[in-house]
């Protein structure tokens, strides 16, 4: 394998810290987020007593398209 790919002409001490870095503060940016919204969700769930689970129901287009006056 050639390495010199990895070492990207001499820029590659420059530019792979700069990947690193970018990745690691998307992370840290992600679970901070998911962790706050998980919090809030958790609080207007027990404020409004709602359950998570909601039933959705079926859409029926035959039902829908019998009532048009096109078809």
């Amino acid at each position: 394998m050639d390495l010199e790919f990895l070492f990207l002409n001499g820029y590659g001490q420059f530019v792979w810290p700069a990947f690193i870095f970018t990745f690691f503060s998307c992370f840290v940016l992600y679970a901070k987020t998911y962790k706050k919204f998980k919090k809030y969700e958790k609080l207007y769930l027990n404020e409004y007593q709602q359950n998570q689970d909601v039933k959705i129901e079926d859409f029926d287009l035959r039902k829908s398209l019998s009532k048009s006056p096109i078809f």
